[in-house]
């Protein structure tokens, strides 16, 4: 699985994607990151890719840049791919949805971060299969909310976590009906007078389990 990312600043991608779970995964391969620079298909001489919008304020991105970049990828793959524009004003993001999209989207997709305001409405009518918000707000840069959505993402393809069974136990999942999960420690055992829950050290599973269930928020 490769995810195409469209963005002014792929730079901004380089120490999340060295680092931690994120990395590893594109170490084994499990899936591939490509970065297309916006900019590199500006139809200016200047390389801009933004304008003012009609009737409004602010800056929107053009969508003479965003439509060559969509149809280059689609030739160098030689079909249509899904593509995601992320945005604060469609549906939100819940572990719900994510596993919905991931069912979706078993091959290759795109992934448009927007800049500054918006972008021209007419390449989301021609192109953009989903708009997805991961909360009600806006934020400048939302190759932000492009690290968000694939480290939610790449969570649930196959060896990605290190223990199978993390992924069920997750807040939010199927498994947890939902909910946020149950308290979690670690040692020592007593810290500033406070001290672990007893059955959390009984080696009683079921017991442990039944703990777990009734600590959920």
């Amino acid at each position: 699985m490769k995810i195409h990312i469209i963005t002014i600043f792929p730079e901004s991608f380089e120490s999340y994607f060295s680092t931690s779970i994120i990395w590893n995964a594109i170490e084994k391969k499990l899936f591939e990151v490509e970065f297309h620079k916006l900019c590199d298909y500006s139809v200016r001489k200047t390389k801009r890719v933004d304008d003012k919008s009609f009737g409004m304020h602010g800056q929107i991105l053009s969508p003479e840049p965003l439509s060559l970049a969509i149809n280059d990828i689609f030739s160098k793959v030689w079909k249509k791919l899904k593509v995601i524009y992320l945005c604060p004003n469609w549906e939100l993001l819940t572990q719900e949805k994510s596993e919905q999209y991931f069912e979706t989207l078993q091959d290759d997709f795109i992934i448009i971060c927007g800049h500054y305001e918006w972008i021209d409405q007419r390449i989301i009518d021609l192109y953009v299969d989903y708009q997805i918000s991961i909360w009600d707000y806006v934020i400048s840069s939302w190759e932000l909310a492009a690290m968000v959505f694939i480290d939610n993402f790449a969570r649930q393809i196959p060896n990605v976590l290190g223990n199978k069974d993390s992924l069920d136990e997750d807040s939010f999942s199927l498994k947890l009906s939902r909910q946020k999960e149950y308290p979690q420690y670690t040692k020592p055992r007593i810290f500033e007078w406070k001290e672990v829950p007893e059955v959390l050290v009984s080696w009683n599973h079921k017991e442990i389990e039944k703990w777990k269930l009734s600590h959920l928020h």
